[in-house]
């Protein structure tokens, strides 16, 4: 309301701007300099005046060496009568021309008109305003239900093909088969083979799902609408329902042709799981959704496309064959995909020839591609920081740091008694790791807090891993377990700084026992269900489907391998005590041990 009475009092302000525009413009302003009537006396009898000329009330008066004044006389007396009672010699007078211009007839009729008509023709404006725009927002609301769909054009900016989307391949073979069924369809019709209806694209955030979109707008070469599944979902019941028939009704005209919905979880949940019920919006417009792609009247030239990170949630109906007839699953790169992930998004980037991007895939496992984008652009930004006109190895390496743990944190200064504590507890841990089976080898040992924690021990595999069996784990709770241990060695008590490492360790053993059969006094069973709410997509609680008895067993189970670990790692650490010193002491004047310094240390 405020900002509608600030556009009103704007449009008044600048119609009376250009009413004194026009005041001016035919009432002009004289550039001659104004003197009183007595001045004006003087001057005639001087013998200086050559010639006045009477406008109405003002007399401009022209001067024998031609310099031009202006001075008013009283209203409906003339010039000469006014001039003469103030003392004006007659015959001076005589010798001067004297005229009297007559005003033209239009500034007549503006001058008396204008200020009558100004003020009217003002609220007429104001009013006509008004209802524009009231009379446009009542068409809004007739476009409430209209598409929020774009069409992707890709005009003016930088085109993305498969060629430019690394690894993936899977993923691209099943959708290059689509693009290639919109080109030539004929080909696959002559063997009785019709298009897929739909594919859902299913990957973890960063993997690629929405990049792999833009790569299939620009292959296809056929009309490309893209839409946020929240996009259909409003506050008002049928608005989404009607947004998802105008979306196909422009596809169905423009076909054959491709829709993408992003995020479509955000309306297709499971039905009847909402809190609105049966006539909940996000309902409708599923309901909608469900009939335009596989209903009673359905075009097979228009292929929906969707992208979601929680198919879990997805109402059966739509993933049915003859709705989402393929669901491409986008899982993490492999060391190779991050390899060539690394090389496309450094393309851009001045690199050092020092830089090895086959490295920095080793050390970063588990990174989707838009964590390692990002991951080249925090190397970019530590270069600039630095003034450096090339982007290093080191600020790389530094970045994976960064990204995983949090920025160094140096002036978090730690007291003597609180260094020696933090060596000796990073020290347990990286001690514990290179001793065991079934670890990951240790590359960097810090004292230097980043982000939370105040010193870390940065362990990364040399490979890819699916599948981890229970002695790597039980290997994994020692190493957690480790700086733990150091601390009571060491010090003959514990601080809050192993609190982090007990409760990774705790869920670690939970779900050892639980969700992975690893027990054997339980066995291959496994307990408790994730109890969530379908409508906000939320997992709330464990729900528990074993009796108290079987609660105290898994709880025993737990506790015996969290010990289990404890044991392994203090029964390290006695047998290695002179070893474990050193490595603190090191830490404590280096503060930092990379992976060379620290197998060389140990050795």
């Amino acid at each position: 309301m405020v900002k509608q009475l600030g556009k009103y009092i704007g449009i008044v302000f600048l119609v009376l701007m250009i009413a004194a525009a026009l005041v001016v413009a035919f009432n002009p302003v004289s550039k001659s300099q104004d003197i009183s009537l007595s001045d004006a006396v003087a001057k005639i009898n001087s013998g200086n005046v050559k010639e006045i000329v009477v406008r109405g009330d003002t007399l401009d008066i022209t001067a024998a060496n031609g310099d031009k004044f202006t001075s008013k006389k009283e209203s409906d007396v003339s010039a000469v009568e006014t001039l003469s009672s103030l003392g004006a010699e007659k015959n001076k007078l005589a010798a001067i021309q004297i005229t009297v211009a007559e005003a033209s007839g239009a500034a007549v009729i503006f001058s008396a008109i204008i200020p009558i008509v100004l003020p009217f023709l003002l609220i007429i404006f104001v009013f006509w305003y008004m209802f524009r725009q009231a009379q446009k927002g009542s068409m809004q609301a007739f476009s409430f239900g209209k598409t929020r769909a774009k069409l992707a054009n890709g005009e003016g900016k930088k085109k993305l093909f498969f060629k430019d989307v690394a690894g993936l391949v899977e993923a691209k073979e099943e959708i290059s088969e689509v693009v290639e069924f919109l080109k030539d369809p004929k080909r696959f019709h002559k063997l009785g083979a019709r298009i897929p209806r739909g594919i859902l694209l299913v990957g973890s955030p960063g993997t690629g799902k929405t990049l792999l979109a833009k790569a299939v707008a620009n292959e296809a070469n056929v009309p490309f609408y893209f839409v946020s599944g929240s996009e259909f979902v409003e506050m008002f019941v049928g608005v989404g329902a009607n947004r998802v028939r105008d979306t196909f009704e422009i596809a169905k005209k423009t076909a054959p042709a491709i829709i993408f919905i992003d995020e479509i979880d955000a309306v297709g949940r499971h039905r009847g799981a909402g809190l609105g019920g049966g006539h909940d919006e996000r309902e409708q417009t599923l309901n909608q959704i469900l009939v335009e792609m596989d209903g009673f009247d359905t075009d097979s030239a228009v292929i929906i496309l969707a992208a979601t990170n929680r198919p879990d949630i997805l109402d059966p109906a739509l993933l049915r064959p003859g709705r989402f007839d393929r669901r491409i699953i986008l899982d993490e790169p492999s060391l190779n995909d991050r390899d060539a992930i690394l090389n496309i998004h450094a393309q851009d980037k001045p690199l050092a020839k020092d830089v090895n991007l086959r490295v920095v895939a080793e050390r970063t496992p588990g990174f989707s591609g838009a964590d390692l984008a990002n991951l080249l652009n925090e190397g970019a930004i530590l270069a600039a920081r630095k003034n450096q006109k090339e982007i290093g190895q080191d600020n790389i390496l530094e970045a994976i740091e960064k990204v995983i743990l949090g920025p160094e944190r140096r002036s978090h200064i730690f007291s003597k008694k609180e260094k020696e504590i933090t060596a000796f507890h990073e020290a347990g841990h990286a001690l514990v790791a290179i001793s065991l089976p079934h670890t990951d080898p240790v590359h960097k040992v810090s004292i230097v807090s980043r982000g939370r924690a105040g010193g870390y021990t940065l362990k990364l595999p040399t490979e890819d891993k699916h599948l981890k069996s229970r002695s790597e784990f039980e290997s994994e709770l020692a190493v957690l377990l480790g700086g733990y241990a150091a601390e009571k060695i060491m010090f003959k008590e514990v601080t809050t700084g192993a609190s982090n490492d007990l409760r990774v360790a705790s869920d670690l053993a939970r779900r050892m026992v639980t969700e992975f059969g690893m027990s054997e006094s339980l066995g291959p069973i496994t307990y408790g269900d994730k109890d969530e709410l379908v409508f906000l997509g939320k997992e709330l609680s464990n729900q528990k489907n074993y009796s108290e008895t079987i609660a105290y067993e898994i709880d025993k189970e737990i506790k015996r391998l969290v010990t289990k670990g404890l044991t392994l790692a203090k029964k390290v650490l006695t047998e290695k005590i002179n070893l474990l010193n050193k490595i603190a002491r090191e830490l404590i004047t280096k503060e930092t041990l990379e992976q060379k310094e620290f197998y060389a240390l140990i050795r």
